[in-house]
């Protein structure tokens, strides 16, 4: 049986949810989906805590329930445990990366630290990380900005 995740975990997850949908509002470039399941192939599938993709990708991905192939961004908030922050660090980023997702942001609750990944070559390697009352930005949402005192706030 798996375990729900915490209250932060989930306001942190409302929170982004609330300043993308705000951002696509305002920049109507695609969507915004919470906890879709993500289909790469017959071995590999995941449910990512957040998704963005973008309106021209959608007939190619989106797919009935679930996306089958990449989303441009791919947003995991790690949850409490060693196998669990390796599961999001190493295991997801590899294959986030082999499929091509062009980035993939990595929540880390404990710290409070948003690292940004971005796809070169053929994996995702770290571009930029936020903490404090950083400002984050994003390569796949252009112009969308938010402080972290905001998103990490309880």
């Amino acid at each position: 049986m798996s375990r729900a995740p915490s209250l932060t975990h989930q306001i942190v997850l409302r929170n982004f949810l609330m300043s993308m949908g705000l951002y696509i509002t305002d920049n109507p470039i695609g969507v915004v989906v919470p906890g879709a399941g993500v289909v790469f192939d017959e071995f590999n599938g995941v449910i990512p805590d957040i998704v963005f993709f973008r309106n021209e990708r959608r007939t190619e991905i989106a797919s009935g329930d679930r996306l089958s192939g990449a989303p441009d961004l791919a947003i995991e908030i790690i949850s409490p445990g060693v196998e669990n922050e390796r599961r999001d660090r190493v295991l997801k980023r590899r294959l986030y990366g082999r499929f091509g997702v062009k980035e993939y942001w990595l929540v880390d609750l404990e710290s409070p630290t948003v690292e940004v990944y971005q796809l070169r070559g053929v994996g995702l390697e770290l571009a930029a990380s936020f903490s404090g009352d950083d400002e984050m930005t994003s390569s796949v949402l252009p112009g969308f900005r938010l402080r972290l005192t905001d998103l990490f706030r309880i």
